[in-house]
């Protein structure tokens, strides 16, 4: 089949998401200016440049009816930091949780059982159950085309300036990620967990 993007498509929901997979989960926390947390899950999110190291997530959708989650770039904004929490296997429940769309105000760190932890370069708190946190100092933000104004797609970019690893999950200094078990979000209602791993050598040239 092929449909132009915007048409129909026939399909029960729009596929586009359920091919880009997996893709890993921003669990973006923050602070707004008075010091109020939030933490919400974005499922755009990834790493884009090593040096300096940077990450990027993405807020979309109506932000009217989303809750919480516009209260992340609010707070980026405002403060100029953040940090990105691994989602993991444990704690998949505690991350779905935090997704709810709460009025503004309510801690999704309570709403989701999980407990902050202090970070060592930005104000933003940590999930202390996390294995692995990336705080973040914000670069910029870039207003992506949106076809609805009230639903507005909002690209952030942030500079890794300290990351967090717990011990358990390191092996002869390398992450192990049977220990990890990272989560993806796919598709519709989906997620993944880590299956098998495999290695390939970069080729060089000639």
């Amino acid at each position: 089949m092929f449909f132009a993007s915007g048409t129909p498509h026939g399909l029960r929901h729009n596929p586009f998401n359920a091919i880009v997979v997996p893709r890993p989960i921003g669990w973006i926390s923050t602070v707004d200016a008075t010091g109020n947390a939030n933490l919400a899950p974005y499922s755009f999110f990834n790493a884009v440049a090593y040096t300096p190291p940077q990450v990027i997530f993405s807020a979309t959708g109506n932000h009217a009816t989303d809750g919480g989650f516009k209260d992340s770039v609010a707070n980026v904004e405002a403060t100029g930091e953040f940090v990105v929490n691994l989602a993991t296997w444990d704690l998949r429940e505690a991350m779905n949780r935090s997704a709810a769309p709460a009025p503004h105000g309510v801690d999704e760190f309570e709403l989701a059982g999980v407990t902050k932890a202090p970070s060592r370069l930005v104000r933003a708190p940590r999930v202390k159950e996390s294995p692995v946190h990336l705080e973040c100092r914000h670069v910029q933000s870039v207003r992506l085309p949106s076809a609805d104004p009230a639903a507005p797609n909002i690209l952030v970019i942030g500079e890794v300036v300290g990351i967090h690893i717990d011990e358990s999950v390191l092996v002869d200094g390398l992450v192990d990620y049977t220990r990890l078990q990272p989560i993806g979000r796919l598709g519709y209602q989906d997620y993944t967990r880590l299956g098998e791993v495999f290695a390939m050598s970069r080729p060089g040239w000639p």
